[in-house]
């Protein structure tokens, strides 16, 4: 790990909730928020579904979630599933019967909108096909497919009608003695989503799902997400996640890294803490960044890295990292390591040369952490 002090008052109190299991992946109680993201192929073209599914497990989706909005699709998830390296979750909408397919082929959660999924004697198919064959569920609430007699009511789509919606459906799933669930109050709208999420945390223990629906594109989308989920987690709420962008899933799955990093929740890879550039900087900040973030890809290794262009804030930031380079003059910056001044390097080979640095600390911090592993497990027989 980074050798970066803890402090305690960054530290978040996660809300108590309910522990399921999705696959192989828990979610709620202790377990670390996960990831998903959804496919966006033709689900019946299975190889494009599973090489989209498999680029986004290597960017670090824990889940993905796959359309099945008719029988072909049902059947190609059989093979989905079969070929995909994490669980696979089954996107339900209008027909119960796709629900019930998905669970014969070993989906490992179904989504289903209680908008829009028929009555709760068809709900309750769908409950006995996910107990059957041992899947989890999630109930999605959208605040743009309420059910009618909740937008008559309440005139519009508000947090206490998908609050209400979601523990309708709750009562629905328990009263069946069916406990392996989890729920989404999701709108487009940030401040209607966060205020529904806050409200549906104060009346259930059960595993929340968070996103802002249909948030928008790469830039417009992701800043939407960061500050409705990012205020949401700083409460404490959230148990798994999607960032949904009009984008690359892959890049999904990156957003919502990127959103857990930045408060501690989950670390995976190199976080690059880097400055604006100006007219102080040494050298080229921004495209010395764009470089690291391509070839730093493929580290998993949680570890810090400061990119700062002059020596204004360079030494300091540079302290509280792993790796750093702070530019100075003459066509050279100063490397630090563990947050110590180390040697300096040329600009025209600084790039090459922290990436080495990165790499070499990465694998100073696996065998670090796989000997305290087997230390542990020594010590535990």
């Amino acid at each position: 790990m980074s050798h970066n002090p803890i402090r305690p008052w960054r530290n978040i109190e996660r809300r108590k909730s309910r522990r399921i299991m999705v696959g192989n992946v828990p979610v709620g109680g202790d377990a670390p928020i996960s990831v998903q993201t959804m496919t966006n192929t033709i689900t019946t073209d299975v190889k494009a579904t599973v090489d989209q599914v498999q680029r986004a497990a290597e960017a670090g989706a824990d889940i993905v979630r796959v359309s099945v909005p008719d029988e072909d699709s049902a059947k190609a998830l059989k093979e989905i599933v079969r070929e995909s390296p994490v669980p696979i979750v089954a996107d339900i909408h209008f027909h119960y019967k796709r629900g019930i397919e998905a669970a014969e082929a070993g989906a490992a959660c179904l989504r289903i909108n209680p908008g829009n999924i028929g009555s709760e004697a068809r709900v309750r198919e769908v409950i006995a096909a996910a107990r059957d064959h041992g899947c989890s569920m999630r109930i999605g609430v959208n605040g743009g497919s309420l059910e009618k007699h909740l937008l008559e009511k309440y005139g519009e789509p508000c947090p206490d009608a998908m609050v209400e919606s979601a523990l309708d459906h709750i009562r629905i799933l328990e009263d069946n003695d069916f406990h392996e669930f989890k729920i989404s109050v999701k709108a487009s709208d940030v401040f209607l989503s966060s205020a529904a999420y806050m409200g549906l945390a104060e009346v259930t223990d059960k595993p929340i799902h968070l996103g802002i629906t249909e948030a928008g594109g790469l830039t417009s989308g992701t800043i939407k997400s960061a500050i409705g989920l990012g205020q949401l987690l700083w409460m404490g709420i959230g148990d798994t996640l999607r960032v949904s962008l009009s984008a690359d899933p892959v890049e999904e799955v990156k957003v919502g890294y990127e959103i857990l990093k930045s408060l501690g929740l989950r670390h995976r890879g190199v976080n690059i803490i880097s400055c604006p550039s100006c007219a102080r900087q040494g050298f080229d900040v921004i495209k010395t960044v764009e470089a690291l973030e391509e070839r730093l890809e493929h580290i998993k290794t949680p570890m810090s890295l400061s990119i700062i262009g002059c020596v204004v804030n360079g030494p300091g930031e540079a302290l509280m990292t792993d790796v750093g380079f702070t530019g100075g003059g003459a066509g050279s910056g100063m490397v630090y390591l563990a947050g110590k001044a180390s040697h300096k390097m040329n600009n025209d080979q600084m790039i090459d040369h922290i990436v080495e640095e990165v790499e070499k600390k990465a694998a100073q911090i696996e065998a670090q952490n796989a000997a305290e592993a087997e230390a542990a497990s020594e010590a535990a027989e």
